[in-house]
């Protein structure tokens, strides 16, 4: 390898990871601020563990992705199927121009729209009566499904849909055919488009922030609002055990992936 690639290379991948590495290593700083080590220790896991904020901020950001995800999905590969199937039918510019949006609209533009929108219903017909996590979820799924209906639609694109034809050659119903023969076959991109759905909702800080009310507050919302008054140490211990979660799941994919059968 070239030596001016071999350093600017180094160079890139130690932009990227020496802060994750600094971050991890100081949550176990046992000073209270964390650019001064004075030695090791896990006081600020333990402190984490009893701060009901973050606690309950987690599993609400937790329930909201999973909801979002699932939703996204369902709605995400209705689209991407009629957009791969019915190449022709009125309004398809239009639907197609839709689905895609959310992927070029910027998230402030998007968290905006979406406060008006709940504004203007609450005014029509009284819903909602508050902003909570029903617009939260709403708002990530309409975000989400457009990510979702792009990898699902890849999978349709190669789908090979001789397989359909023989079983409805067998007799088979066209609703018995998508659930016994499409969905197990593209189910590898449903779960990669419930991952991806999952994790851009448990990211999501600026259109939550449009569309949340008191009470509803996410795991990024709480963690910013704290980071405005300070950094504290019990950040860098939640963002570790965030950290370790996405490596121990990066590990296992790569295990199953080595004892899964190859054709």
């Amino acid at each position: 390898m070239n030596v001016r690639r071999f350093t600017a290379l180094s160079f890139g991948l130690a932009f990227l990871y020496l802060p994750i590495v600094a971050l991890v290593v100081y949550s176990f700083n046992a000073s209270p601020r964390v650019t001064v080590w004075q030695g090791f220790s896990t006081r600020w896991y333990e402190a984490l563990l009893h701060n009901e904020e973050l606690i309950t901020a987690a599993f609400l950001s937790l329930r909201i992705a999973a909801i979002n995800a699932t939703i996204a999905v369902v709605l995400g590969t209705l689209a991407a199927y009629t957009l791969v199937r019915y190449p022709r039918f009125r309004g398809r510019t239009l639907f197609t121009g839709m689905v895609a949006a959310p992927l070029v609209m910027p998230e402030v533009i998007t968290g905006l729209s979406l406060l008006l929108l709940f504004v203007a219903t609450q005014s029509l017909i009284g819903w909602p009566e508050s902003r909570g996590v029903a617009t939260i979820t709403i708002a990530h799924i309409t975000f989400s499904l457009a990510f979702v209906a792009v990898v699902v639609q890849a999978r349709l694109v190669s789908f090979d849909e001789s397989l359909e034809e023989a079983a409805q050659d067998l007799g088979a119903p066209p609703w018995r055919v998508f659930f016994l023969v499409t969905l197990p076959i593209i189910a590898p991109a449903l779960v990669s488009g419930w991952l991806l759905a999952f994790t851009l909702s448990l990211d999501d800080l600026v259109i939550a922030s449009f569309v949340s009310g008191p009470g509803a507050s996410t795991l990024p919302m709480v963690v910013f609002s704290m980071v405005r008054r300070g950094l504290s140490p019990e950040i860098n211990a939640l963002a570790t055990l965030f950290i370790g979660a996405v490596t121990l799941g990066i590990v296992g994919a790569v295990l199953l992936g080595r004892r899964s059968p190859r054709s």
